[in-house]
């Protein structure tokens, strides 16, 4: 019997290399020249506070973010933008939620897709991933094809083929 885990996991290191060399970025660009432009990574509650001083700057600040990570091989789908919060003075501040694990919906999303595809297949959810085991390792990788194909607006892996 062969199996694999669909997880949603973000290698830690990789994402705090991807928010230094962010930081190291905006402060050396032009446009942010003594701009009071800070961003906070908390890793024990694993979100990424930014604050500054306009709306423009806050979305160069996420493009930024999300071009350091996608070069660190980090999806950005596990980016949970929050609202913009008004900051002392005329501040704003944005709080981002770095999203781990697979939640009970999408689960049952992504065992209904593989139930429908009609492979013989058996997916199973575990906390917050899904196993799927099967006989064959051609029917895993046309499963793991299939997970692919479609869009759970989270960052998905595939580990623990055995």
């Amino acid at each position: 019997m062969a199996s694999f885990d669909i997880v949603s996991k973000v290698d830690h290191q990789s994402l705090d290399n991807a928010i230094n060399v962010a930081r190291k970025e905006i402060t050396t660009r032009y446009d942010f020249r003594e701009s009071k432009t800070e961003i906070d990574f908390d890793k024990k509650g694993m979100s990424i506070t930014i604050t500054t001083e306009n709306d423009m700057r806050m979305e160069a600040i996420e493009d930024v973010l999300r071009s350091r990570m996608m070069k660190q091989k980090i999806d950005p789908a596990v980016l949970d933008f929050g609202k913009e919060h008004y900051a002392s003075g005329n501040m704003i501040r944005k709080d981002i939620k770095i999203k781990e694990g697979i939640d009970k919906d999408t689960a049952r999303k992504i065992v209904k897709d593989i139930k429908d595809s009609r492979l013989k297949v058996q997916p199973q959810i575990m906390d917050d991933q899904v196993r799927v085991s099967a006989k064959s390792i051609d029917d895993l990788q046309s499963t793991m094809a299939i997970v692919r194909g479609k869009d759970y607006e989270t960052a998905l892996q595939f580990t623990n083929m055995k």
